[in-house]
């Protein structure tokens, strides 16, 4: 069973209002999910997920009710999933994943910030095979028997966990599982009555690159800046 220790990159200069950006990004995840499976959370895994999140990031009830409310009407945004890949300074890869409701804007904005930071956007293959798809399901430790859990979970598709860190350095617990099994371990973890903090399809790198801080710092402005854009759900790359 594969171990894991995690902490979670985060800038050590101001960032976007994060919490503005969180729910966003949450509301997107609610339409996309309603459109592919219904507005009833108990027979649509994608969208429990996604309330899980907003919940999760304190996203008030009433615009959780009405992001669902939106994505049920007939005049609601449709948004496109689409993944960018490339290069960022000092050869990091980096992976962007979006949803947007305008692919030409998307696409520009997101070759624009690499170029502006000192990186390459690539075409797509060009970095992906450096990660992998996978489930990722993020627990608060304490009171929990680890080693049971563990054994719990392996059929469920488990097959790494450890510790990370949350954005405010808070102690996780950290789960990860193939992407084809994520659906089968969220039931799992469901059904055991664990309380999840988040649960993310993430691209996770398979071996990760450490930069002194001023290079670290360089790679760090630009996942800033693509997080900040609008059309941005999430950046993954392999600095440490």
């Amino acid at each position: 069973m594969g171990r894991i220790f995690e902490k979670r990159k985060t800038t050590m200069f101001a960032r976007w209002n994060r919490m503005a950006k969180l729910f966003t990004r949450v509301a997107k995840d609610i339409a996309i999910a309603v459109k592919a499976g219904g507005p009833d959370p108990d027979a649509n895994p994608a969208l429990r997920r996604a309330l899980q999140n907003a919940r999760a990031g304190n996203m008030p009830k009433d615009k959780i009710d009405a992001a669902i409310k939106r994505a049920q009407g007939k005049d609601t945004t449709n948004y496109e999933l689409a993944l960018y890949e490339g290069y960022g300074p000092h050869g990091i890869a980096v992976m962007v994943e979006t949803a947007t409701d305008n692919v030409t804007r998307t696409v520009a904005n997101v070759r624009m910030h690499f170029k502006e930071w000192g990186g390459n956007m690539g075409t797509t293959g060009s970095v992906q095979f450096l990660f992998r798809h996978m489930g990722v399901f993020r627990l608060a430790p304490e009171g929990l028997d680890l080693d049971a859990i563990e054994l719990d979970l392996i059929d469920y598709g488990l097959e790494e966990m450890g510790e990370g860190t949350g954005e405010k350095g808070e102690r996780q617990l950290v789960i990860r599982s193939g992407f084809e099994s994520f659906g089968k371990l969220q039931g799992a973890i469901e059904a055991k009555g664990l309380t999840l903090l988040s649960a993310e399809s993430e691209y996770v790198a398979q071996n990760f690159v450490e930069l002194s801080e001023d290079k670290a710092t360089d790679v760090l402005k630009m996942v800033d800046a693509l997080e900040q854009d609008e059309d941005v759900q999430h950046v993954f790359h392999k600095l440490v």
